[in-house]
């Protein structure tokens, strides 16, 4: 009785909470879409968008930058080298829209582990305005993109930041990334800032100047290997709160390769274990294998058919987040629940892979934490 009690106990939780977050998201994105992006101010902006090469999608993610419904704002594009094929491409982007005011800034500045942040570096220093926003050259941007922003601009906030959404995917190992990115990470980014303990995240990130300058300016940012944890732990301490947009702008993926996505969440799960620890260890309980563990053998021990079981505790798991996906307008297709599947079968090797080691890719560049990055390039994601 005592093993069955207990695994009924942990499966019942774990079923739970993924149902309450599911419906928490949804219901906060529901919310958000009935009611139009209204800040209480419209300062001018200035935009980062650090680049690097060329990649799916990638015209259309930065020609959105000239189309925002804002009164006045200027975009700064970042690269390292003067030779990088994206550079045409930019050129080409601010010669057709005279109107909005862009520069193309080349060079770097080697003040961290961290290549995209010695990207941007140069950007930030001759930014015109008090607000800055970092946003990585693969963020499709909406009209309202700022105003969205801004709205989350409350008293006592240091940073409104989102999380990336996968959209444009072709091909299965494009649904993988967006199992990982969509329901699963900013499921968990979203749920956390509702509890008022939101994480910055890279991806999309608007600060003030007028805060950050006193508090060491973004050469503060390279205290930690990742901007991001770095912006989290600075602002925490100087009393201010994250916040997150409750529903996240596009990231084009386009085709992706099973190396590309797991590169990419080995980078940051090495990242996250390096930078929040304690968080980190909680992960391997955050799929459907605890949870499916612990049916089957509750099922065991009560002497119930085990398939049937588990059968029907991973309906209800995937089926909760498809629902979720379908209500916020987040990417659905045919193959996106096994790509669920998948993802959660591979959390636990992802998370043993976070521990065992310091190296991860980042843009083709293979790096370790402990190591200076004056050779690594650089652009978003």
């Amino acid at each position: 009785m005592p093993l069955e009690s207990l695994a009924s106990g942990a499966c019942t939780i774990g079923a739970v909470a993924h149902l309450a977050s599911t419906a928490l998201v949804a219901w906060r994105a529901a919310r958000d879409r009935r009611r139009p992006a209204r800040p209480a101010e419209r300062p001018p902006v200035t935009i980062l968008r650090p680049v690097r090469g060329l990649e799916n999608h990638l015209e259309e993610a930065l020609a959105s930058s000239f189309a925002l419904d804002w009164p006045e704002y200027e975009i700064l594009f970042c690269v390292k080298d003067a030779d990088d094929p994206v550079v045409p491409l930019v050129e080409r982007l601010i010669a057709a829209h005279p109107r909005i005011p862009a520069r193309l800034l080349i060079g770097d500045d080697p003040i961290s582990i961290n290549p995209k942040l010695n990207n941007t570096v140069k950007g930030w220093r001759v930014a015109r305005f008090d607000h800055v926003a970092m946003v990585d050259s693969n963020v499709i941007l909406p009209r309202d993109f700022l105003a969205r922003l801004l709205a989350e601009w409350k008293p006592g906030t240091g940073l409104v930041c989102a999380p990336p959404i996968g959209a444009r995917v072709e091909g299965f190992w494009a649904e993988l990334e967006v199992a990982f990115l969509n329901t699963y990470q900013t499921r968990w980014q979203l749920l956390a800032d509702m509890a008022g303990r939101g994480f910055a995240q890279g991806k999309v990130m608007l600060y003030r100047r007028s805060i950050l300058e006193p508090l060491g300016g973004i050469e503060a940012l390279a205290s930690e290997p990742a901007e991001d944890a770095a912006t989290t732990k600075l602002l925490r301490a100087a009393g201010y709160r994250i916040r997150l947009v409750p529903r996240p702008f596009e990231q084009a993926l386009g085709r992706r390769t099973l190396a590309e996505v797991w590169n990419r969440q080995v980078r940051w799960a090495r990242l996250r274990r390096e930078t929040f620890p304690h968080f980190y260890t909680a992960e391997i309980g955050s799929g459907s294998v605890a949870p499916a563990l612990a049916c089957g053998l509750w099922a065991w021990a009560a002497g119930m058919p085990i398939l049937p079981a588990l059968a029907l505790l991973l309906a209800f798991w995937y089926a909760a987040e498809a629902a979720l996906a379908r209500s916020v307008g987040w990417h659905l297709g045919r193959w996106t629940v096994p790509a669920m599947l998948l993802r959660d079968l591979l959390i636990p090797v992802l998370w043993i892979q976070g521990w065992v080691g310091k190296g991860f890719v980042w843009r083709g560049n293979a790096m370790r934490l402990a190591e200076p990055a004056s050779g690594a390039t650089a652009g978003g994601g």
